[in-house]
């Protein structure tokens, strides 16, 4: 008898964790990730229509000119606006993720991934020289904040 129930409880563990969770249990789980996915496309949907009625000019002035890519010119300009748009977001999640305890989970690969997207953006209108010395300081201060957050729990 206990070895039918110790089979049936391998047998039903088993196939909890071969079953893949579905979208909506992952975002019951974390919403904020789902928010702030929802917040880069909308910041994208923005950026390009900007770019399609011509707004972007009016808001780049003094920005490198894609000459010679015909009606990609445009389209080009925005991404690197997209980019930085979508690390900003990235780094609020960050904040959110450090100082909402309901959104607590680990961020360094959310961090990382904030700051390339802002460097990548940028590239084209600061020095690198400069970036990677803002990255490294933005980097500083998480660490930091992750060590007052563990002594004051």
């Amino acid at each position: 008898m206990t070895d039918e129930k110790s089979d049936e409880k391998e047998r039903e563990k088993t196939e909890e964790k071969s079953e893949e969770k579905s979208w909506e249990e992952k975002w019951q789980r974390d919403p904020l990730i789902g928010y702030l996915w929802a917040a880069i496309f909308i910041w994208a949907g923005l950026v390009f229509l900007a770019s399609n009625l011509g707004l972007l000019d009016q808001i780049l002035v003094g920005v490198t000119q894609y000459s010679g890519l015909g009606g990609f010119g445009e389209i080009v300009r925005a991404w690197p606006l997209v980019l930085v748009g979508a690390g900003v977001i990235l780094l609020i999640g960050v904040l959110l993720r450090l100082f909402v305890p309901a959104y607590h989970k680990p961020i360094w690969g959310q961090l990382i991934l904030a700051i390339i997207l802002i460097g990548i953006g940028l590239g084209d209108l600061i020095d690198w020289g400069i970036i990677w010395a803002v990255a490294l300081i933005i980097l500083g201060i998480a660490i930091l904040t992750r060590g007052f957050r563990r002594k004051g729990e």
